[in-house]
């Protein structure tokens, strides 16, 4: 249920600044306009460190109630306890899976991670996808931890965001006699990573996009290199200017100049620079997104 693309979504607010409901479901709708297998609600692009538990809660009810496609919900904390309480939340609201990204600050050690993960695997059914990205949790999980959690049933496999394709490369090898998948973390990643196993991309870009990144995969997919090559090039300047400032400042701006719903970024958060909007709109308009 998790090969394909996912867009990791943002989440709405309203300019009272609560979630926007209406708008989160017209999202959805758009992307799975574009033929994506699945949506990530209250990841990192959904600014999920900025919402209260009751409003971390709130997104994921209403994802599972619109949706047509399988609702994968983050659901990770540094926290290990309100870990396994926004996790049971999630299978209770009938999300398919959840994505758990690895406690971030604390940096415990490796005995430390796996009995964060295993503690929360054990507290509930639903299939859990472990989430790596050492660049907002500052610590890579070690090669040896995710090949031991990987025996445990239902963690089913990793969103491997650290930027290294030898990394991925390694999981997938250490993980060959596990029912275990890869996922691509970074967009611009996608297309390498398959080429090694990678089964897919929980992705920003599809916000956008979701067409041009679900036919790049279905390309691969279907032995069709060429197109999947052409359309990795194709969208790669827009990946890039949708990374020019911390994710998701770049993302929720693009959605304005498309007018899809997006509302503000939440404080700590600003506005996006005049230099890299400028760059954004350029790359929106030449892929036709804009007029």
């Amino acid at each position: 249920m998790f090969e394909g693309v996912l867009p990791a979504l943002i989440t709405p607010f309203t300019k009272d600044d609560t979630i926007d409901r209406t708008g989160l479901i017209k999202n959805i709708e758009f992307a799975e306009n574009g033929k994506v297998t699945g949506v990530v609600v209250c990841g990192t692009t959904g600014e999920s460190a900025t919402l209260s538990t009751a409003e971390h809660m709130e997104v994921i009810d209403i994802a599972v109630e619109c949706a047509n496609v399988p609702v994968v919900a983050g659901t990770g904390s540094n926290n290990t306890a309100e870990a396994v309480e926004l996790t049971r939340h999630a299978e209770e609201a009938g999300a398919s899976g959840a994505l758990v990204i690895s406690p971030y600050y604390n940096k415990p050690n490796k005995a430390g991670l796996i009995s964060h993960f295993r503690t929360i695997a054990e507290a509930v059914e639903i299939p859990i996808v472990l989430y790596n990205v050492p660049s907002r949790t500052g610590q890579d999980i070690p090669l040896e931890v995710i090949t031991e959690l990987a025996k445990i049933d239902n963690i089913v496999g990793i969103k491997e965001a650290s930027g290294s394709i030898d990394k991925a490369s390694q999981i997938i090898e250490n993980t060959m006699d596990e029912d275990f998948m890869v996922t691509s973390g970074d967009d611009g990643l996608t297309l390498p990573m398959m080429s090694i196993g990678g089964c897919g991309v929980i992705s920003v870009v599809a916000n956008i996009v979701p067409d041009r990144m679900s036919r790049l995969v279905n390309a691969f997919n279907e032995g069709d290199t060429t197109t999947a090559q052409q359309l990795h090039y194709e969208i790669a300047p827009l990946i890039r200017a949708l990374f020019t400032e911390t994710n998701p400042v770049p993302i929720k701006r693009a959605m304005d100049l498309v007018g899809l719903n997006a509302g503000h970024l939440r404080p700590p958060l600003a506005p996006i620079s005049a230099e890299n909007d400028k760059l954004l709109t350029d790359c929106l308009k030449g892929l036709g997104c804009l007029q």
